[in-house]
């Protein structure tokens, strides 16, 4: 297809030339592009103002003869105020679009993915969601999409109903007293995942972060490494994140 006329979200930006940058999008109805904005670094480009990581955006796009769109018009769907003006939300929003660029996947539609991320830049954006535990509830999500959610209710191992003392990200879930390899995993942070995992998400979000709420985040970070068989820069499942610096 020679153009594009869709929705978008930046998942990340790098200079190319003097005044360029070229911008990575997940796109609703054909997945992963690469674009060329042309002079997008110039203080005078109004593409530089809106193809920002993060930004949820209507592009219009022409191929070009090699790898790269050009982006011709680039307009504010959303202009996620409240999320640009919060570190921890920013810092949750970078970790979230690192996995997803980790999909192998440029050209391939997978609307499913586009609309779980809009829905997860949209609970970001809004003040009465907790942000610390987004980017972990997004791996699982992410997870139980390809198939991969990780076991929590048995021993991944033998399938004894527990005591489960310890979680296995290669293993894909948790692990009882006997079979246990892996991080040991508490009570409270077993309870957490049970409740994110079995439809307790918004209440979970609206408050603090609860007991256990570090382990989970760690837990979800490595297994959503373990899946795509690399790890993320971003820590922002488990810490606060530094905007990502361009090349």
């Amino acid at each position: 297809m020679n153009e594009i006329h869709d929705d978008a979200v930046v998942l990340r930006t790098f200079k190319s030339g003097e005044a360029d940058r070229v911008v990575v999008l997940w796109t609703r109805h054909f997945g992963k592009v690469r674009v060329l904005a042309k002079g997008a670094r110039k203080t005078t480009s109004r593409l530089g103002a809106t193809l920002e990581t993060l930004a949820y955006v209507k592009v219009d796009l022409v191929k070009t003869r090699g790898e790269f769109y050009i982006a011709r018009h680039v307009a504010h769907l959303e202009r996620l105020a409240t999320l640009r003006g919060s570190y921890p939300r920013i810092s949750a929003g970078y970790a979230v679009v690192e996995a997803i660029d980790a999909i192998p996947s440029d050209g391939v539609p997978d609307e499913t993915i586009f609309e779980l991320l809009t829905r997860v830049l949209l609970t970001l954006d809004d003040e009465s969601y907790d942000p610390s535990l987004v980017p972990a509830s997004f791996f699982f999500r992410l997870l139980a999409l390809d198939g991969s959610e990780p076991v929590v209710d048995v021993c991944v191992n033998c399938g004894r109903p527990g005591p489960l003392v310890a979680f296995n990200a290669q293993f894909g879930g948790t692990l009882c007293d006997e079979c246990r390899q892996g991080a040991a995993l508490s009570g409270a942070a077993l309870a957490l995942i049970r409740r994110m995992l079995g439809g307790d998400l918004a209440s979970v979000l609206r408050d603090a972060p609860p007991a256990g709420a570090g382990e989970v985040m760690a837990i979800a970070q490595e297994s959503i490494e373990a899946h795509f068989g690399r790890r993320l820069r971003s820590p922002g499942a488990s810490a606060p994140l530094a905007a990502p610096r361009e090349p």
